[in-house]
């Protein structure tokens, strides 16, 4: 934990080919005609924010996501990548991470991200199993996400999966087997998500008109366990409640979000930090393009977080972390006390065993990740 300046950059990409059932994040399907107008639209916020910084920033950590950043034509591509060039230097070992779908990531787009830096790619492969990806509506198959693991290798070395569990009709022994495939691929990193039926989401739609199952509550329960067994047993370190990595491939943007330091953020959705205040911007593409085609600010939300606040919301995040929270550094800080700020939850959550306290740190114990969020939301 720091309180250095913003050394990371996020860049949203709303750009889908299809808008998947589950999904609710900021993004627009089949408008590819929108994708000149978001250019011009991000140039215009990125030079906003130049005219504050008054100077290129370097930074250790540039993250491009969506939507599918990857649906871009190989050219726009290019032109993406210059914008973000002409405000944020990548420092010499800086991670630049892209996320993709398994299908259209051709060799010519695979070029273009190599030309530019990136090292790090994050795949939307959700899972191997093509009945469990039908009900996710995905457009790939599980053989298209095999062959792309492996043709990325020669272009970008650091692979990450996305993989969901949870999904309605998904058996244990599917999951387990899409673990199984995981493991046995070329890949750095996995991230693993229960999957949730968010408000306004057409999941959330059918599931409300019985259309659509939820997983038993312990079935879920499994399948997290058996994502945590099956991928330390395969070398992965569990360094975060859902994320999985190789030794020294944790996501370095990542942690820049749990560690509560500061960073910038651009596009529709895009949420910054920077100077102990959270901006983020509209969610709808449209009136994020409509916004910044007229040079005003598409901020949506302003929040300038008191000392405590920033300090509670630090404990939160520190918390998903494995290691957990470190209260020597984390009192040096923010100069408050943790037993007088968050003594009664953590005391209340350690006796029910969901927290533990070891040399200075604080964390969650296996029983505690299985309810992290709810654990998590009451040191807010």
């Amino acid at each position: 934990m720091t309180n250095a300046p913003a050394r990371a950059v996020y860049i949203h990409v709303p750009f889908c080919l299809h808008h998947c059932g589950y999904c609710d994040f900021a993004l627009v399907a089949n408008r590819d005609h929108l994708i000149p107008q978001y250019l011009q639209a991000l140039d215009n916020e990125l030079q906003a924010q130049r005219r504050i910084v008054g100077e290129v920033v370097d930074v250790d950590t540039i993250f491009v996501g969506g939507g599918t950043p990857t649906h871009l034509s190989p050219a726009t591509l290019r032109t993406l990548f210059r914008l973000i060039q002409q405000h944020f230097r990548p420092t010499t070992n800086a991670e630049i991470s892209v996320e993709a779908n398994p299908d259209g990531l051709d060799t010519e787009r695979l070029d273009v991200l190599q030309e530019n830096g990136v090292n790090r790619l994050s795949l939307g492969v959700q899972s191997f199993d093509d009945v469990v990806l039908k009900t996710l509506e995905r457009t790939h198959t599980g053989a298209q996400a095999i062959e792309t693991v492996q043709r990325c290798q020669r272009w970008i070395d650091n692979v990450s999966l996305d993989l969901i569990f949870g999904v309605p009709g998904q058996t244990a022994a599917s999951w387990r087997q899409t673990l199984d495939v995981a493991t046995s691929l070329p890949v750095r990193h996995i991230s693993t998500y229960g999957l949730t039926f968010e408000k306004d989401t057409p999941f959330f739609r059918r599931e409300q008109h019985g259309q659509l199952k939820k997983t038993p509550d312990e079935l879920e329960r499994q399948m997290y366990l058996d994502a945590i067994s099956q991928l330390t047993d395969a070398g992965l370190r569990h360094y975060e409640v859902s994320n999985f990595a190789q030794p020294d491939y944790e996501c370095r943007h990542n942690m820049v979000y749990w560690n509560a330091d500061e960073y910038f953020a651009f596009g529709p959705g895009a949420a910054s930090y920077l100077n102990g205040v959270r901006r983020t911007n509209v969610r709808s593409v449209v009136r994020w393009l409509k916004a910044w085609q007229q040079h005003e600010s598409a901020v949506e939300d302003c929040e300038d977080l008191s000392n405590e606040e920033k300090a509670r919301e630090a404990i939160m995040l520190a918390l998903r972390m494995r290691q957990g929270l470190h209260i020597p550094v984390f009192e040096q800080r923010f100069g408050l006390s943790f037993a007088e700020l968050a003594g009664v939850a953590f005391q209340q959550h350690r006796d029910d065993g969901f927290l533990t306290h070891e040399a200075d740190y604080i964390s969650l114990t296996t029983e505690g990740l299985l309810i992290a969020d709810t654990i998590i939301s009451d040191f807010l």
